[in-house]
């Protein structure tokens, strides 16, 4: 697994500000939690989706791929962090 926290940097109140997902062999998301601006954790997982967040449809880009846009800034992060945001904010977001 590799897992991934990107912080997205714009200026629209309906859209995630920090986007944290754990990512198969290929790069397709398994779980993803969505950070809001205005508090909201929407989180998705093989079974649920709340506050809108959904699993991509497609593959992630690479770290690298992501970091080339300028609003994206892209850290690789061990599982445990993940496991620790997705213990502390799935549930709260159910």
């Amino acid at each position: 697994m590799t897992y991934i926290d990107v912080r997205w940097h714009h200026f629209s109140a309906e859209d995630p500000t920090r986007l944290v997902s754990e990512l198969d062999a290929n790069r397709w998301e398994l779980r993803k939690l969505e950070f809001f601006p205005d508090g909201r954790v929407g989180c998705a997982g093989p079974a649920d989706e709340t506050h809108g967040t959904k699993l991509g449809e497609t593959p992630v880009p690479s770290l690298e791929e992501i970091n080339a846009q300028a609003e994206f800034d892209g850290v690789e992060v061990d599982a445990a962090v993940f496991e620790s945001l997705w213990s502390e904010y799935a549930s709260v977001a159910r």
